[in-house]
């Protein structure tokens, strides 16, 4: 066991393990660890509701406050285990000083008026997005963490709302978009990809789809003809696009 190292009992089958915080990109590029709280008690994760799936962590560098995956630890017996995190403290309010009087500054005389410049305006390029962080894929919890945590990457902020079932796999919602993760071994259907875009245009939102396996060659078509984005997850938790609205959507600005 190292210093970082946390020791976790399972209360299923009371196994002692070492866990080590995942470490995740901050915007600013510094690594982020979820503070974990050393000798609380651990729980076996029942049933997942969104509250639950994710912490509030603070960056070191910059003081960035952003939800990131709570963490768990997944025992030989089989449980599941959430691990507590200690919880952020929310910013002081900067101190005001009422008392101390303001002196209203004295009115500019106005300019006169001068002729429009004739200049040409400067030419600007997107500024490129730091390169996504992957996470390693070993169950269904962490393809839907890859694809919440690429979301992100992609530019889609507060990333919240009910992680549910679709009629298949799992639907995650962040502001502007509903992306489907299919999870598992099978690959996703032409039903799949039309009822995400039918939740999308009710919502007046766009949508996106993950999947482990691929696609049915008729989801594929019918998303091409909707323009809905469509990415495979390999198991180095690195989303590759599968058509040109996945490509589109990668495209800086």
């Amino acid at each position: 066991m190292t210093d970082s190292d946390v020791p976790v009992r399972c209360p299923a089958c009371r196994r002692e393990h070492a866990y080590a915080p995942p470490s995740y990109p901050c915007a600013c590029g510094a690594p982020v660890v979820p503070p974990v709280a050393r000798g609380a008690t651990v729980t076996p994760v029942t049933d997942r509701t969104w509250a639950d799936e994710w912490v509030i962590v603070r960056c070191r560098m910059c003081g960035r406050r952003d939800q990131w995956p709570q963490p768990e630890l997944e025992c030989d017996c089989g449980a599941v285990l959430r691990i507590p995190v200690r919880a952020v403290q929310a910013p002081s309010p900067a101190p005001s000083n009422p008392a101390t009087p303001t002196t209203p500054a004295p009115p500019t005389p106005a300019a006169p008026p001068t002729a429009p410049a004739h200049t040409s305006p400067p030419l600007t390029t997107p500024t490129p997005r730091p390169a996504f962080q992957p996470v390693p894929v070993r169950t269904a919890q962490d393809a839907v963490t890859v694809a919440a945590l690429y979301l992100r990457w992609l530019g889609y902020a507060d990333i919240r709302g009910a992680v549910k079932r679709a009629p298949s796999g799992v639907r995650v919602a962040a502001r502007g978009v509903i992306a489907l993760i299919e999870p598992s071994v099978k690959p996703t259907s032409l039903r799949d990809v039309e009822c995400v875009w039918l939740s999308a245009m009710a919502e007046s939102v766009s949508c996106v789809c993950f999947s482990l396996a691929g696609y049915e060659e008729a989801a594929r078509t019918r998303a091409d003809a909707l323009s809905v984005p469509l990415f495979v997850i390999d198991l180095t938790g690195t989303p590759q696009p599968v058509n040109s609205a996945a490509d589109d959507l990668m495209s800086p600005g």
